[in-house]
């Protein structure tokens, strides 16, 4: 039975009654949809400074009030999506905490398949590791986005390297999910487990599921989440991420790791980027910034 429209938050059903399935397994489509993407540019707010660099845009507040910095990782699918799309995000966030936003640009799948998305997103960490100490970067994102930046903190942390905190948003972590035949009947609003497949096998180059995927790949699969940072996760109860996304939360909270897990009864997949000026979703994004705007000052 799919996912009835009476489940989804009153604030937010007229705009998911109009949402088309988007066809992402036609190339044809992937390259409309990159194109338009690829066209946006950034909208003025006020106070915030946008610089835009290979791989990466950068937003800085005109008051700092931290020199904390959070780097953001879009979503997609890991098929679609580019940094420009969360420009009204990334540059809120910016005014509203006073800190640095840089949001990384990174190769999409089929076309460039694991690890290309991963390795742009630790190289835009390198470029902001050359000015800011680890302990004062937050590594967040959105679905694929969010999934990518859970990737990079465990790539990180075997590295020795420890990021203050993960913000993730709907994170895209476990392509066990996709293997789920029985979820796609479900017809989850936005992103169902079909277009998830697709996602996931264009990006390993395999059937999700596989008994081995390459380390890093799926956030999910790690064994021992132990030592890794701070971390909050948001997503909606109607989701197609929830079960994935609830039991990443509760094996860290095992492991040691303080997590925040803020369930939005409701919340259709990243709602917060389709539907930003509905009072449901700044009531969502006041709270996510609130969690991360504590983590503005040093540890005394």
């Amino acid at each position: 039975m799919s996912v009835p429209l009476s489940a989804v938050a009153p604030e937010l059903r007229a705009r998911v009654r109009r949402m088309p399935r988007l066809p992402l397994e036609r190339a044809w489509a992937r390259r409309l949809i990159r194109a338009a993407t690829g066209r946006m540019r950034p909208r003025p707010v006020p106070d915030v400074d946008v610089e835009l660099r290979p791989g990466l845009r950068v937003y800085r507040p005109r008051t700092p009030q931290s020199d904390l910095t959070l780097l953001w990782i879009h979503g997609g699918g890991l098929v679609i999506g580019g940094a420009a799309q969360d420009d009204r995000f990334c540059a809120d966030t910016a005014r509203e905490l006073g800190i640095t936003v840089v949001s990384a640009e990174y190769r999409l799948a089929p076309e460039h398949p694991y690890p290309a998305a991963l390795d742009d997103c630790h190289a835009a960490w390198t470029w902001l590791r050359a000015g800011v100490a680890a302990e004062r970067v937050v590594v967040g994102g959105q679905s694929a986005g969010g999934g990518l930046a859970a990737a990079l903190v465990q790539r990180l942390h075997d590295k020795g390297e420890r990021p203050r905190a993960q913000w993730l948003f709907c994170p895209m972590l476990d392509d066990r999910t996709a293997a789920r035949r029985a979820l796609d009947a479900a017809r989850h609003r936005v992103w169902d487990n079909r277009l998830n497949r697709f996602g996931w096998r264009a990006y390993l180059g395999t059937e999700p599921g596989a008994p081995v995927v390459p380390h890093y790949a799926v956030p999910a699969r790690r064994d021992d989440v132990t030592g890794l940072p701070e971390t909050w996760i948001g997503v909606g109860d109607i989701d197609l991420f929830h079960d994935e996304a609830a039991e990443y939360a509760r094996r860290l909270r095992a492991a040691g790791v303080g997590t925040t897990f803020h369930l939005v009864p409701g919340g259709p997949h990243g709602f917060e980027a389709w539907a930003p000026s509905a009072a449901f979703t700044r009531r969502y994004l006041d709270a996510a910034r609130a969690w991360l705007g504590r983590l503005r000052w040093p540890a005394p």
